[in-house]
């Protein structure tokens, strides 16, 4: 990555959370994350694609995907569903 930026993301918990971990994905590459707000690199040339799931070792869901453009990214959130099953949702945030 010649030229990057860093991406602040805030997992939000859910209720069932304590049970799970999320995991954030960048252009096809797994991260390792935790709940609460982190940052990550990302391009400042090329977009990102961010995706982040909810795995329980039986099933996979929870799952949310955004493309970014290149260039400074704005903050994003992600929230689970509010049941353990269905999509999540990955949204920009203003501070």
């Amino acid at each position: 990555m010649a030229h990057s930026e860093r991406l602040e993301l805030t997992l939000r918990k859910p209720w069932f959370g304590a049970i799970l971990k999320p995991t954030v994905v960048f252009n096809g590459r797994g991260q390792p994350a935790q709940w609460g707000t982190g940052t990550w690199q990302v391009s400042a040339e090329a977009p990102t694609e961010v995706s982040v799931y909810l795995y329980n070792r039986l099933w996979k869901f929870g799952h949310a995907e955004l493309l970014l453009a290149p260039g400074a990214p704005e903050p994003l959130a992600y929230s689970a569903p509010w049941l353990p099953v269905g999509r999540g949702r990955l949204v920009p945030v203003s501070h």
